[in-house]
């Protein structure tokens, strides 16, 4: 049976985050995540957790200043890039957040693969310590134009080329439908290396029973190969997250 994990940084986000994680498990979630936790205190979240029985799955490194959509590959902000992963470790840690999506940010060319890469090391061997996977996310060039990372190939030769068992792939169909499509044959390419699957309806980035991918062959494709963690339910609602939830009884 597919598991689903709710997406707090666009469901429900006119709650606080504690209250949100309260709503997920309310409306039968079997899991949570979030984009950008910091501003809430850690105790909070955690508590909320303990109070619901749900795992915050992921979390993301800032996005840096404003305007900036992660640091990790951009030349010279090294120290920002760390301090930036050191954050995340830590209420990663505090919360019991088993992945942290480690952001790349504007950037092209050979200098910024060489910083993505020795930073995501850097993140690895930190994260390994407490057992704590990182997940890297192609972003399409619509929503995020410029974004370093745009495609699960160029992150397989990432993944392959830091060389550390805890980096993974956060397959996104709605990013990677619109940037590779052919996601019946793109899953089985990539789950070996797929630490998390997001979804969204494409191109519209509301809840997945409308658009142009079939998530019912998608989440049974999935559960085929043996993929049994909860689904990422990375969307914008069209209307309160609560009048859009029927999906989940008909996928």
């Amino acid at each position: 049976m597919t598991r689903f994990s709710a997406n707090l940084g666009f469901l429900w986000n006119e709650f606080s985050l504690p209250d949100a994680v309260r709503a997920a498990k309310k409306a039968g979630f079997d899991a949570v995540e979030c984009h950008w936790p910091y501003e809430t205190p850690a105790a909070d979240v955690a508590a909320a957790l303990k109070e619901t029985g749900l795992t915050m799955l992921g979390l993301n490194t800032t996005r840096g200043n404003p305007g900036e959509n992660g640091l990790s590959a951009l030349p010279g902000r090294e120290v920002e890039a760390h301090a930036a992963i050191d954050q995340a470790l830590a209420y990663a840690k505090e919360i019991g957040t088993p992945n942290i999506h480690v952001m790349a940010g504007f950037a092209s060319g050979p200098e910024a693969h060489a910083t993505f890469v020795e930073n995501l090391r850097y993140a690895c061997d930190t994260a390994g310590e407490a057992g704590i996977t990182i997940l890297i996310e192609p972003l399409n060039r619509y929503d995020a134009p410029g974004y370093f990372l745009e495609t699960s190939a160029q992150a397989s030769v990432i993944i392959e080329e830091v060389d550390r068992p805890n980096l993974k792939l956060m397959f996104d169909c709605y990013h990677l439908q619109i940037m590779e499509g052919d996601l019946t044959r793109l899953i089985i390419e990539r789950l070996p290396i797929t630490g998390h699957v997001q979804f969204a309806s494409v191109p519209e980035r509301t809840e997945p029973d409308c658009g142009e991918i079939n998530y019912a062959h998608i989440f049974a494709h999935l559960e085929s190969l043996g993929y049994d963690a909860p689904l990422g339910a990375e969307y914008k609602p069209k209307g309160t997250t609560d009048e859009g939830l029927g999906w989940m009884s008909t996928l």
